[in-house]
């Protein structure tokens, strides 16, 4: 597990971007593992819980109901690899609702997490990539991550999150295979295995 590192290093500021996670996915870089892991909230307003973060419908959101920090934890059962983590987030609809600093934690389980990195969000309206490394090392091998959100926008109280997806490395570094390289499977001779029976 990764030493908190010093405070310089761990801030950065990060506005969202256009970028789409499932883009990775598909090109065989990285796969989604947040299905995996026991998902978790510091608090919620009734109808707006963990479910919202993973239906992947950008309209929906988790909206907390307590006081600051708002947490979001993500257990899995066993040691996992993380490269990154991705948070959909829509500023022009949220408003003081949108996180404006966030803090990432992990480790083992609630009584041993350290904050990895701080992140400063400005007015961010899309997908914001938060990349997750121990040391000189590209992923984070771990059983547990926290988002903390410390802030939001205007001072705000609550926080939306619309998506989060949760990302692990795929394979060695230079062992990509994307389905796209080996074309369409239109044979008939592939057509007959596209179902079981």
């Amino acid at each position: 597990m990764a030493s908190t590192l010093d405070e310089e290093s761990t801030t950065k500021p990060v506005v969202a971007n256009e970028e789409d996670p499932l883009a990775e996915e598909r090109l065989g870089f990285v796969r989604e593992v947040g299905a995996q892991a026991v998902w978790s909230l510091s608090s919620c307003k009734p109808g707006f819980g963990v479910e919202r973060l993973r239906d992947n419908i950008m309209d929906t959101y988790w909206q907390s109901d307590g006081q600051l920090p708002h947490l979001v934890n993500i257990q899995f059962h066993k040691r996992t690899n993380i490269s990154q983590i991705y948070i959909y987030t829509d500023y022009k609809l949220d408003e003081s609702y949108t996180p404006s600093r966030i803090s990432i934690r992990s480790g083992t389980n609630f009584n041993d997490l350290q904050e990895l990195q701080v992140i400063d969000l400005t007015e961010p309206n899309g997908w914001v990539q938060i990349p997750i490394k121990d040391g000189n090392v590209k992923s984070l091998r771990t059983f547990m991550l926290q988002i903390a959100v410390i802030s939001n926008h205007q001072n705000g109280r609550d926080t939306h999150m619309r998506q989060i997806r949760v990302h692990a490395p795929c394979g060695g570094e230079s062992k990509h295979y994307p389905l796209e390289l080996f074309g369409k499977f239109g044979t008939v001779d592939f057509q007959k295995f596209a179902t079981i029976r």
